[in-house]
């Protein structure tokens, strides 16, 4: 579920205006595309996921593969910008998880996540 709301949060942050989607193919290897001319493919094999993405704006393209062992998610990808990322999420249940990494810019991060938000 959080790789899926990784590709989501990275698939609609591409445009800045609203647009719609569809996404064809079997819940384990789809395509989705915005009226916009965005898209994004994903492959699901076991517990790793690769996502591979199109701005139609910019016409660069980003991916991403995340692998899922137990609580913990790890995920490493190319920006636009040709830079690499990684992150670590760590669930704790009932809406507990912590991130960390290092961003496209090189710059880490971490945050800490609740039933009731993130801070």
């Amino acid at each position: 579920m959080r790789t899926w709301l990784t590709v989501i949060t990275m698939a609609t942050s591409l445009v800045a205006a609203p647009t719609w989607g569809a996404c064809f193919g079997s819940p384990n290897m789809y395509t989705c595309s915005d009226n916009s001319g965005n898209s994004y493919n994903v492959n699901r094999f076991g517990n790793t996921t690769t996502v591979n993405g199109y701005n139609a704006q910019t016409g660069s393209n980003w991916n991403q593969t995340s692998q899922h062992y137990g609580n913990t998610t790890y995920t490493q990808g190319q920006a636009a910008n040709g830079n690499s990322w990684n992150s670590t999420t760590q669930s704790y249940g009932n809406g507990y998880s912590s991130t960390y990494g290092t961003d496209s810019r090189g710059q880490s991060f971490s945050r800490q996540c609740g039933p009731y938000g993130c801070y």
